[in-house]
């Protein structure tokens, strides 16, 4: 079975908004250390989608990684840094990491912009 990323973003989106309503303080509360953490500094915006989808693959996080893939790709990052950044998360994982680094590399296709 192949994953529509794009589809599994919307399908946690969904719980998101209903979480929020929930917790509202703990949602946002995440939101805000999301965007502190992916704020530019020394290391600029697609380094940290980077960092973040070698950790999504480390961990085995398939909705961490359609959003870090769609980060990517909106950050600019080329087909070859992802693949490079996989490679890491290869080394530190296993061979657990090499599958969900191939779903990875698939969710970042995914959100090639329309010709």
């Amino acid at each position: 079975m192949t994953t529509d990323y794009a589809k599994r973003i919307a399908e946690i989106d969904e719980y998101a908004i209903e979480l929020r309503k929930l917790a509202p303080e703990t949602v946002s509360a995440f939101g805000n250390l999301s965007k502190a953490a992916q704020s530019a500094g020394a290391l600029d915006k697609k380094t940290k989608e980077l960092l973040a989808l070698a950790i999504s693959v480390a961990i085995r996080c398939e909705g961490c990684i359609a959003y870090h893939a769609r980060g990517a790709r909106r950050t600019g990052a080329t087909r070859q840094e992802v693949a490079e950044t996989l490679g890491v998360a290869i080394q530190m994982g296993g061979g657990p990491s090499m599958n969900y680094a191939a779903d990875a590399l698939r969710a970042f296709d995914q959100f090639e912009p329309a010709a």
